[in-house]
């Protein structure tokens, strides 16, 4: 088994989530994202890739940390729980926007991350990922 390098201990903890073993809503918009017909029409493209980044901002909600606050109403207080975690939304431009605004949608407070970056053909199909930009707040 190969080493897990260090910059990635931090992860180890992580718990994978397939969405795709539950029918629910997702499984429309992915299967019109790889209709051949349906994939022409580029607004629908980009409103479905928002539409499901918006499905995973709920599902991560699942995985943060809350506590309880104090909501004053017009009718007295409520105690709700939030999150407590900061969020950082990070995007690869240009292919990861739609998805990126989706997420933004549910984590309207949180801070973004972008990435310009694309695939460099150096012969045949060989490649590498050239980054161009990239802008992040601290993330300790």
């Amino acid at each position: 088994m190969q080493d897990i390098p260090e910059s990635f201990k931090l992860y180890s903890d992580m718990k994978i989530i397939n969405l795709g073993e539950s029918n629910t809503v997702l499984n429309k918009f992915v299967a019109q994202i790889r209709d051949i017909n349906i994939q022409k029409d580029r607004m629908r493209f980009r409103t479905n890739l928002e539409r499901i980044g918006e499905i995973f901002a709920y599902e991560i909600s699942k995985t943060l940390k809350y506590s309880e606050k104090k909501v004053y109403t017009p009718l007295g207080i409520a105690n709700v729980s939030t999150p407590d975690d900061v969020i950082v939304a990070a995007t690869i431009l240009r292919a990861g926007v739609p998805l990126h605004k989706g997420i933004l949608n549910v984590f309207d407070d949180a801070q973004n991350a972008f990435v310009a970056a694309y695939r460099k053909y150096d012969k045949g199909d060989d490649f590498h990922i050239n980054i161009e930009y990239a802008s992040s707040p601290d993330l300790t």
